[in-house]
């Protein structure tokens, strides 16, 4: 082949890269310049094929790309430098997302009556003190009458208490009156407090034979069970309300497992359908084996700020039992499959070189690298597949 009409096939081939001016060398047939002497079947004058021999003078750049700063930004490649880093080793279990069952509340009216009124929804977000529903109640109507008859009869034994005691100051009238008089007040005190505390007892009410159900706590309402005309009772679960800024993550562990999966321990949670994990603790580990799968109940609290992690979501939860100091550690996105080895794309002068690597032990994104690679050293992070499809195709076009 000529050399003109060389030059024309690497200039198509570089555009249809997609590089703008990325260059192999090495496995991509930087050409000898004896090159130029062959004709279109490779052979010279004198019959005799020299690709071999050209191919033996620049076998030392194989692996290498090309590229300048700005090729490296418009590929979108970002990147990493390779240092020491603290990893850890994790077992994972499958879990779900349950109600925190310290912020979840049974809301009950504690009085039988009618709902007249209802003023909360399901999957409302109320606040502590808001009124849910209003139920009118006889209970309420008898209730407010004992305590008012209380008030009164204390305002009665005051008075007279007081005039006896005058009386008796004054020597009018006789010791035991005064005494039967103080006795009776006393009593009149403690059954207005008493008639206070059953009114109390019921909660908030309103006025007349109102009585208003109102939320214990900032909250969800997640079950609704009454309507406006339904009559209810005094246990009847009117509304279910939890907390959802934070969760539990349950999961079953086996007996082999316990003695790795301890309180106090660091958790990621993770959930593919939502491409989301979050970092917590483990707070309790059951003492109690399960009848059906002979394990233990664990759980992690979960903060949920924007209420993602919903209730009854199938999680991945893994916990850490182990931490070490790995000397080398990449992204694990900076770890490519090249030619059945694992490689890293190490930044070069002139753009990148693949380097063959030894991978080890992988935590959170992150992965150590045990041969092949030392600390300091910048590689392709994000995009390093960009890298990794161009020197394929490089390959490619030398080998026609």
């Amino acid at each position: 082949m000529n050399n003109p009409r060389k030059l024309a096939l690497l200039a198509a081939a570089i555009t249809v890269l997609g590089l703008g001016g990325l260059a192999w060398t090495g496995n991509l047939g930087q050409a000898s310049s004896g090159e130029a002497h062959h004709d279109e079947h490779g052979e010279d004058s004198h019959g005799h094929g020299h690709g071999e021999e050209g191919g033996e003078t620049h076998e030392g750049e194989e692996g290498q790309l090309h590229l300048s700063a700005e090729q490296i930004k418009a590929a979108g490649i970002q990147l990493a430098t390779a240092a020491p880093r603290e990893l850890g080793t994790a077992i994972s279990f499958p879990g779900e997302i349950r109600f925190d069952e310290d912020r979840t509340a049974h809301v009950v009216p504690r009085v039988p009556g009618v709902v007249e009124a209802v003023h909360a929804d399901l999957g409302q977000a109320v606040k502590r003190g808001q009124v849910l529903a209003v139920i009118a109640s006889q209970q309420i109507s008898d209730l407010r009458s004992e305590q008012q008859a209380a008030q009164r009869r204390l305002e009665l034994a005051r008075l007279t208490f007081q005039r006896e005691q005058q009386l008796w100051q004054e020597r009018i009238s006789a010791e035991q009156d005064y005494q039967l008089a103080r006795q009776a007040l006393q009593e009149a005190e403690i059954a207005l407090a008493n008639a206070r505390q059953k009114v109390a007892a019921v909660g908030p009410a309103g006025a007349g034979n109102r009585y208003e159900l109102r939320a214990p706590f900032d909250a969800v309402v997640v079950e609704k069970h009454l309507t406006v005309g339904e009559v209810v009772g005094e246990t009847s679960n009117a509304f279910t309300l939890s907390d959802l800024s934070r969760v539990w993550a349950t999961f079953a562990v086996a007996p082999r497992d316990l003695t790795k999966v301890t309180t106090g321990r660091s958790v990621t949670v993770s959930a593919p359908d939502l491409g989301a994990e979050v970092e917590g603790k483990v707070n309790y580990v059951g003492s109690l084996l399960g009848e059906q799968n002979r394990a233990a109940t664990v759980r992690a609290t979960l903060a949920n700020p924007n209420g993602a992690w919903r209730p009854g979501l199938f999680v991945n939860i893994a916990v850490s039992v182990e931490r070490f100091n790995a000397a080398v550690v990449v992204p694990e996105s900076a770890l490519q499959t090249w030619e059945d080895q694992a490689v890293v794309f190490a930044r070069t002068g002139e753009g990148f070189e693949a380097r063959p690597v030894k991978a080890g032990r992988r935590d959170a994104g992150q992965v150590e690298i045990t041969e092949g690679l030392a600390a300091g050293t910048q590689v392709a992070a994000a995009g390093s597949f960009v890298l990794k499809s161009e020197l394929g195709k490089g390959s490619a076009e030398h080998s026609h």
